[in-house]
């Protein structure tokens, strides 16, 4: 992690939003803070880790649900780097499966994105020197549908999945590439904490209150 700033240190940002929009608002945001210094703007989370391999800077801010990687991947990506930035999730994913993710994958920060846009600032200044920022959350509870975590995309191979369909079937069918669909694939076990296809299936037919009506 990065050293916690004093008072008067700049704070140096990389952003990663797969929205246009979002990028320039917080860009916006960070130039009108004195203290804060934008230092690359992303637009997924490949390129979030490609700035991360070039650059110095003290805190990332990051989406959730991003193309190729997302929140959840390039968490997973740095989580035992040493001497990494700093990152905070802002989304606008309402699971409150999400923040209890970030925090276990090493994140430090949460924001949603429905929140005043000063509460994002709160946020950065915090992590930046050194606190975390989540909301409530009752850890002592099981983590609860982790079907609510998967993306779009996740959901779909996962469907596909439940219908027998091979690999290249769902390759065809989305129309991206047999490396993707096992990227992803991946990614999907990892996050049902299952470890292979049959184990997946069996978790979405039989998860309580019927999986499927989690994607309507």
């Amino acid at each position: 992690m990065a050293a916690v700033m004093s008072d008067n240190k700049i704070i140096d940002i990389v952003i990663a939003d797969k929205s246009p929009l979002v990028q320039e608002g917080m860009a916006q945001l960070i130039e009108q803070e004195e203290r804060f210094s934008l230092v690359a703007i992303a637009a997924d989370g490949e390129r979030f880790i490609e700035a991360v391999n070039r650059l110095l800077f003290d805190v990332g801010v990051i989406g959730w649900d991003m193309p190729y990687m997302g929140g959840h991947e390039v968490l997973q990506a740095l989580r035992k780097r040493q001497k990494m930035p700093r990152l905070v999730v802002y989304t606008g994913n309402p699971s409150p499966q999400v923040p209890r993710l970030v925090m276990q994958l090493g994140g430090a920060g949460f924001c949603l994105k429905r929140e005043p846009p000063q509460r994002l600032v709160e946020t950065i200044s915090a992590v930046a020197e050194g606190r975390m920022v989540f909301p409530f959350m009752d850890l002592s509870q099981p983590s609860a549908n982790p079907f609510s975590c998967l993306t779009g995309r996740e959901q779909e191979l996962l469907a596909a999945l439940a219908q027998g369909n091979s690999n290249a079937q769902i390759a065809s069918d989305l129309g991206i590439s047999l490396n993707t669909v096992k990227f992803h694939l991946k990614n999907l076990y990892s996050k049902l904490d299952v470890t292979n296809r049959a184990q997946a299936v069996v978790c979405y037919l039989t998860s309580s209150g019927n999986a499927a009506d989690n994607y309507q």
